[in-house]
C-alpha cells in the first residue's frame, strides 16, 4: 500500500500518543467550547497525530505519503485525500484548525478551506461514506483522543 504501512502498525506507534493525550485532559480543565479539544496538546503530540492521520490516509486511499505530506499543490486526488484528513483531524480528532495546519504542513485558513469544502461535498452520498469510514478508522486507530466515542 501507500507506505507499506498497516493500519495496525500506525494505531500501535500512535498509541502512547493517545495514552499520553488522555492523561493530560483529566488531569487539566480547559476552557474550550469543543468537548473533544484536548488540553495543552504540545507541537511533538500534534505532529504525532497529524502523521498518525496520514499514515491512515495513505494506507486506506493508496496515496504515497511523501504526496500527502508534500508542500505546495498537488494533484486533486492527493489534494482530496488530504482535505479529507485535515476535516477529520480538526472535527474528530478535536485540534484547531491552526494545529492542523502545522501538522499538515498548511496554513490554517487551508484547513478552514478544506473543512468547509469537505463539508458541502458530504451531500453526495457516496463521499458521505469515504467519509464517515475515514472517521471510524481514524478513530478506532487512535482511540478518539478527548474520550468520546
Amino acid at each position: 500500500m501507500g507506505g507499506g504501512r498497516s493500519v495496525t502498525a500506525i494505531a500501535i506507534r500512535a498509541k502512547p500518543c493517545v495514552a499520553e493525550a488522555e492523561k493530560s485532559q483529566g488531569k487539566q480543565n480547559c476552557a474550550t467550547t469543543s468537548p473533544r479539544k484536548l488540553c495543552s496538546v504540545n507541537e511533538e503530540r500534534i505532529t504525532d497525530i497529524c502523521d498518525s492521520v496520514l499514515d491512515i490516509l495513505s494506507a486506506l486511499f493508496n496515496v504515497s505519503g511523501r504526496e500527502l505530506r508534500q508542500p505546495g499543490r498537488t494533484s486533486i486526488s492527493v489534494s482530496r485525500v488530504r482535505q479529507i484528513g485535515m476535516y477529520v483531524t480538526h472535527v474528530n480528532m478535536g485540534l484547531s484548525m491552526a494545529e492542523v495546519g502545522r501538522g499538515f504542513g498548511r496554513d490554517r485558513t487551508t484547513v478552514m478551506h478544506a473543512c468547509h469544502l469537505v463539508e458541502d461535498m458530504r451531500d453526495d452520498v457516496e463521499f458521505d461514506q469515504i467519509v464517515r469510514m475515514t472517521e471510524r478508522i481514524t478513530a478506532i486507530a487512535l482511540r478518539r483522543l478527548g474520550g468520546n466515542s
